[in-house]
């Protein structure tokens, strides 16, 4: 991510879903199993680098596969 790109760096948990195109309720589920980075046990957002790097590393595990 170039820091000129003009995305926020949090993600709504909208945002989140429509990037992994999983529901909001399973992307709660698996950030409280740790299964999916969350920004605050109190705040419902998400890292995009984070959120875009966990993308990265499953299509990466599919290819490995």
């Amino acid at each position: 991510m170039t820091a000129n790109d003009n995305r926020p760096r949090l993600m709504a948990p909208k945002d989140a879903a429509a990037a992994t195109s999983l529901s909001r309720t399973l992307l709660i589920l698996m950030a409280e199993a740790g299964e999916f980075p969350k920004l605050s046990e109190r705040r419902s957002a998400y890292v995009r680098a984070e959120v875009e790097e966990w993308i990265d590393k499953r299509i990466a595990a599919r290819a490995a596969a």
